[in-house]
């Protein structure tokens, strides 16, 4: 069964149980959840993503990857962990960016004598980077749903986003050392040819500062900043690049349609859910539960960061952070936890579930495009998920890491 549906027959059929509750509150619920304003800024960014691949920055964000990495030891691997944290300003979808890159590297990577499992599991877990530099969907959903500021969010995920870049490239080098993986370029870059990639992806590069600045000021809200991100692709689309031409601006919106219209089934359905979850005190049930067996900030995290990698092998990211986000909120608040700091941790954990299995979105796309079982893909991947497992460990016991940034920007 489709998950929206099972989502949203699982809310009905408590309501249903329930004599207490009108049956009416079933359509209502799911009326109320997406009349959500905060929310708007998903399909906006969503359409984003997609215009600014259609406008030529995605092939220029390659151009550039290739001459900042492309001396390394597994060039390629180190491009798709630099575009991977480039794109995470553009798109803000890991599973996009995932299939993205496996098309575009993916067969260089065979040519170049890549293991297929090796090239899908680094372009699997590298995507991972795209969803904590902002601006992410998983952190609007997290913000909007438990009543989080948005713009702290994007800002705290700045720098996880790089510290998982630097321990991704850290993992490549070491690994594709020992595998003779050799470098596309035979020297470093010069200043010029990096300041020459810098220019060309100037209009890419600006656009989370932006973004940042546009909220921190009052310029526009975080789902105004999704508006404004879809008329600055058409703007560098149509006006700087030339490229984007009225026939694929019909296409993108075609295709985003599609994108928008699957989150939002969820989305709605999710309403009677989280009903049922409020209405049967569940918050409450499992705080009182977890508050039983420790008190200690940092056990509490691990327990969670536990019942997140679990959920988030069977469930995809955005049900999870809609589902778990109410529950868990009343839990860490108590215990004096900052929710920026636990957003942060709680998204970067649970979005690691699109390549975990037995349901990894992300795990079964990878392997399919490069031609390898997900077996094959999970044994590559294992030095990647002891990395993240690592910064994530660290993110916990250190929040000011999270915390420092938006504080600064913030106060």
């Amino acid at each position: 069964m489709p998950v929206a549906f099972a989502i949203g027959l699982s809310g009905a059929a408590f309501i249903y149980a329930n004599p207490d509750i009108p049956l009416t509150i079933a359509a209502q619920r799911i009326v109320a959840q997406t009349q959500n304003f905060t929310l708007l800024a998903i399909p906006l960014f969503i359409f984003a993503g997609n215009l600014m691949n259609s406008s030529g920055i995605t092939e220029r964000l390659v151009k550039l990857s290739r001459v900042l990495v492309g001396h390394m030891p597994g060039s390629l691997a180190q491009v798709s962990v630099i575009m991977s944290t480039l794109m995470g300003g553009v798109s803000g979808s890991a599973n996009a960016d995932a299939v993205m890159e496996c098309r575009i590297l993916g067969p260089e990577m065979i040519k170049q004598g890549y293991s297929r499992g090796y090239g899908a599991a680094v372009n699997g877990l590298t995507a991972l980077i795209t969803c904590t530099i902002p601006p992410s969907m998983g952190f609007v959903i997290y913000g909007s749903v438990g009543e989080v500021s948005i713009g702290r969010l994007f800002v705290g995920g700045v720098i996880p986003g790089l510290m998982m870049m630097v321990f991704f490239m850290f993992t490549v080098h070491i690994s594709s050392k020992k595998r003779g993986y050799m470098p596309v370029n035979e020297r470093p870059p010069k200043f010029a040819e990096v300041c020459r990639a810098l220019s060309e992806n100037i209009w890419a590069l600006i656009f989370p500062f932006i973004l940042i600045a546009g909220i921190r000021f009052g310029v526009f809200t975080p789902s105004e900043s999704g508006a404004f991100a879809a008329v600055y692709a058409v703007f560098v689309g149509m006006v700087i690049y030339r490229e984007m031409t009225l026939k694929k601006l019909w296409d993108t919106a075609k295709q985003t349609l599609v994108d928008v219209g699957v989150l939002m089934l969820i989305l709605g359905l999710s309403g009677t859910f989280g009903y049922a979850i409020v209405f049967g005190r569940i918050p409450q049930t499992i705080a009182e539960l977890l508050l039983g067996l420790t008190s200690n900030q940092h056990m509490l995290l691990v327990l969670i960061i536990v019942i997140l990698v679990i959920a988030g092998m069977f469930v995809e990211t955005g049900v999870v952070a809609l589902l778990l986000t109410p529950v868990f909120i009343p839990v860490i608040t108590r215990l004096g936890i900052d929710p920026v700091h636990f957003g942060v941790v709680m998204m970067t954990t649970v979005t690691a579930g699109i390549m975990t299995p037995p349901v990894g979105v992300a795990l079964y796309s990878t392997s399919e495009i490069m031609g390898c079982s997900p077996q094959e893909t999970i044994r590559e991947a294992i030095p990647f998920y002891v990395m993240l497992l690592i910064l994530v460990m660290i993110l916990v016991f250190f929040p000011q890491i999270v915390l420092f940034l938006p504080n600064l920007v913030f106060g």
